[in-house]
């Protein structure tokens, strides 16, 4: 759990500020649970500067309570929570400060989001709150007030979680979280899980994460998960102590995170999915003759030149079976497609589905054309386009980036600009790695979902 504040202040001597307002979001990892904001009265004169910067003057707080009225607020809507603040070290200083003066030692953990945005965003020009939002595509109101910088913080630091695919931040949040070190039931767990699509973590007591899974449903996989007797789930149930997770909005992002997180971390209980889960290729090559021929091979980690691969499946079986069934479609020939050797014709021009390739009764051209033909089918509608499906709320869209054919990353946007404006397009993307599995689950879903809207990207 997070505490998300910002805190405006007197200003003057280093440790002799005064708080003017504060504002507290409680933050579960995907919404805001609760929340505070109030003026105050810092019982001491506000800085010409900051009434300016604030627009908070010394009348406004006259009537507004003091710290001590609101300490025992603050102190419960921050209890079991890591405090989280553009500038954090400020603003846990100024609240330790306040605390102090009353008797009372406020001590957490705390979290900068200007520290993550630079490991997790490098290379922007600027990392104060107002730039940063705005390079981001975040609304903000109110700047320099401290509700409208706390929401914006909140919105940025959703991001964040997003962009942190090693998740370091959600790994110390268990790790440094009281409540999780006891023993939780699982009926516990599964209770605070969503029924929603998307992508969960289970972790050990010391934040570990141990296994990684998708579905559309998480609190119902986990049910699952938690009922069943097989030896690895029986192992996973001794070991989970918490379970963390990410809505996605759609399946399409959901199964992207857990091939990519997999095999980046690694987890204890991820046998399969931490190699390539799609061991064999389609292919394209052009043979002496000038015939466009397709085959099946095992995958290959290193790029070969001369062949155009075209798709992946799992098993061998699975690939001979799409070759055979796009062989009879676009009246192609079984031999030019390595499905049968012989000395003469192929099966199907005995049966007359195929012209005769094989035993030069069809010309290069004409065949290729219906080879081109399948080929345009299965590749990308655009090498460079944007993918747009649903997002995680009513209001919201996710996105995926193609470029040159090579899948980029995914991101999620409420306003139309924020994709329109290239700059922008390029902060909200998480980068994801680029390979046969990626390019595989993306060309499954694009078939399976025909109405997804296809934004075309001109270079």
């Amino acid at each position: 759990m997070y505490a998300i504040l910002d805190i405006e202040t007197t200003g003057g001597k280093y440790n002799e500020e005064g708080i003017t307002e504060i504002a507290v979001y409680k933050f579960d990892g995907h919404e805001i649970v609760d929340q505070f904001c109030s003026l105050v009265n810092p019982e001491k004169s506000i800085q010409p500067f900051v009434v300016n910067l604030t627009g908070i003057n010394n009348k406004m707080l006259q009537n507004a309570p003091k710290f001590y009225e609101v300490a025992k607020r603050i102190i419960e809507i921050t209890d079991g929570c890591i405090l989280v603040a553009h500038n954090a070290q400020f603003d846990n200083r100024i609240l330790r400060t306040e605390f102090d003066r009353l008797g009372y030692n406020f001590e957490k953990p705390t979290l900068c989001t200007v520290e993550l945005s630079k490991k997790l965003i490098p290379d922007l020009p600027s990392y104060s709150l107002g730039k940063l939002v705005r390079s981001l595509g975040i609304p903000i109101t109110d700047r320099h007030r401290a509700q409208g910088d706390a929401k914006a913080t909140v919105t940025l630091f959703k991001m964040l979680l997003e962009k942190d695919t090693a998740k370091e931040i959600i790994t110390e949040a268990v790790k440094k979280d009281p409540k999780r070190q006891l023993e939780p039931k699982l009926l516990d767990i599964i209770e605070a899980t969503p029924t929603t699509t998307g992508v969960y973590y289970m972790h050990r007591k010391n934040g570990t994460i141990i296994y990684i899974g998708k579905s559309k449903n998480i609190k119902k996989r986990l049910l699952q998960h938690f009922t069943n007797d097989n030896k690895k789930s029986k192992k996973i149930q001794l070991e989970v102590t918490s379970v963390s997770y990410e809505v996605t909005g759609n399946d399409l992002i959901a199964q992207l995170k857990e091939s990519q997180e997999v095999k980046k971390l690694s987890p204890l209980f991820n046998h399969a999915l931490k190699r390539t889960i799609f061991q064999n290729q389609l292919y394209s090559f052009i043979d002496e003759k000038g015939f466009i021929n397709l085959k099946i091979e095992k995958v290959s980690l290193e790029k070969e030149e001369g062949k155009n691969i075209l798709t992946t499946f799992t098993n061998y079986q699975q690939a001979k079976s799409f070759l055979y069934k796009i062989t009879d479609e676009f009246q192609l020939c079984q031999k030019l497609n390595h499905l049968e050797k012989s000395d003469g014709s192929c099966f199907n021009f005995g049966i007359k589905t195929c012209f005769g390739a094989c035993i030069d009764k069809e010309n290069p051209t004409e065949y290729n054309k219906r080879v081109k033909h399948f080929i345009d089918k299965s590749s990308y509608e655009y090498p460079s386009m944007l993918i747009i499906d649903k997002g995680r709320e009513v209001d919201e869209h996710s996105v995926i980036l193609i470029e040159n054919g090579e899948y980029k990353g995914y991101g999620f946007y409420n306003l139309n600009f924020q994709i329109n404006n290239p700059e922008i397009l390029k902060s909200i993307i998480i980068p994801m790695k680029n390979d046969r599995d990626t390019q595989h689950i993306i060309q499954v879903y694009l078939r399976k979902n025909k109405n997804l809207k296809i934004v075309k990207l001109y270079k």
